[in-house]
């Protein structure tokens, strides 16, 4: 069954669970999201609160996707560019999908959703996004249509030792 996705859903007490929990879920399963395993849902909810934050500024939108019980089972957050130069395109962060809907297309459903909601927003012709290096992710968003345009070798350190690329993928939405 498919996800049913909503842009900018209001943001309730059920919401922002529903997003800890997934965060802390994709992170303990091995997920490239901005934290290492072992987390849990306290540990992210200051990094949460920022993203609303942005949201309530007018910077930031949300996609998410429901299960069919109405769970939240994957996110992408868009984020705009204020630099004058750079608004014909935006950023879009912290994309999810929960680990036991994976394998079932959800990740494609899910950028599909968010490039369909992107070509919703005034003037905005592009969507660039950052992933971990050493986990393929940059093969899955490239099978989506993005290409890689830039790499910063060990950018991201996982632990120490453990050095990743910063890979930049771009979609054009024309």
């Amino acid at each position: 069954m498919a996800l049913t996705f909503v842009l900018d859903p209001a943001v309730t007490p059920a919401l922002r669970d529903g997003i800890l929990d997934l965060w802390a879920d994709v992170t303990d399963a091995g997920g490239a999201v901005g934290f290492v395993p072992p987390v849990t849902p306290d540990v992210i909810r200051p990094e949460l609160v920022k993203h609303f934050a942005a949201m309530a500024e007018g910077r930031t939108r949300l996609l998410v996707g429901y299960d069919e019980e109405g769970a939240v089972a994957a996110t992408a957050f868009y984020t705009f560019n204020t630099h004058r130069l750079m608004t014909h395109w935006v950023w879009l962060y912290t994309v999810m999908v929960h680990p036991r809907h994976q394998g079932r297309g959800y990740g494609r459903e899910l950028l599909a959703a968010a490039a369909d909601g992107a070509r919703t927003f005034d003037g905005i012709e592009a969507i660039r996004l950052t992933c971990r290096g050493g986990l393929g992710l940059e093969h899955f968003y490239g099978s989506c249509g993005y290409k890689e345009v830039g790499r910063v070798p060990g950018a991201i350190r996982v632990a120490p030792g453990d050095d990743r690329d910063d890979i930049t993928m771009l979609l054009p939405l024309g």
